[in-house]
């Protein structure tokens, strides 16, 4: 739930609706493959609910993700294919974003670029950050504190501020993307 911080506190209203209109609504069973590591994607994955575990070659699981994580989205920064594999540990729901729809999306409307490209950096960064601390006290938690005390001690201050609105803009969108997937069944 903490990634929903990230782009939900920094995304407008405006921007929820049109992820919402432009996305699809897909369920996901358990095990399926959203991403191969090494094949190109299409879509930027937005996951409603659900897990998934991301692996890569040689190595095993190094991650998992819940409701409010990006998959994919390293994919807009750089041109590389997919450097692990992610696959849902349970069944799940995602929003899927085609990518050159975003693209275009990007290009088009500069101030959604803006806070979409800082959403994805404060991302980014705490990915960074949490893989330093795996580094540095291994996979043990190693008495980091509680997901609250932490949030507090490293997210940015004007993103904190913003905690309450990221909740409220996700919930918001899961019900948009709802009752688009609704309007599109009685079609």
């Amino acid at each position: 739930m903490r990634k929903v911080l990230f782009i939900f506190g920094v995304l407008n209203d405006s921007d929820i609706d049109w992820m919402a209109r432009a996305g699809a609504r897909r369920g996901i069973g358990r095990q399926d493959v959203l991403i191969d590591e090494g094949v190109p994607i299409s879509s930027i994955v937005l996951l409603l609910q659900g897990r998934m575990g991301v692996s890569v070659s040689g190595i095993g699981e190094i991650a998992q993700l819940e409701a409010g994580d990006f998959v994919g989205e390293m994919s807009l920064v750089d041109s590389a294919p997919p450097s692990a594999t992610v696959a849902a540990k349970v069944d799940s729901v995602a929003l899927f974003l085609d990518k050159q729809l975003l693209k275009r999306k990007l290009a088009g409307d500069h101030a959604f670029a803006s806070r979409f490209y800082r959403a994805l950096a404060i991302l980014l960064s705490d990915r960074l950050r949490a893989t330093e601390r795996r580094m540095a006290y291994g996979e043990q938690d190693s008495g980091l504190g509680d997901e609250t005390t932490r949030l507090k001690d490293e997210l940015d201050p004007a993103v904190l501020d913003q905690v309450s609105i990221a909740g409220e803009r996700f919930d918001r969108l899961l019900k948009l993307v709802e009752e688009v997937a609704m309007k599109g069944a009685r079609s």
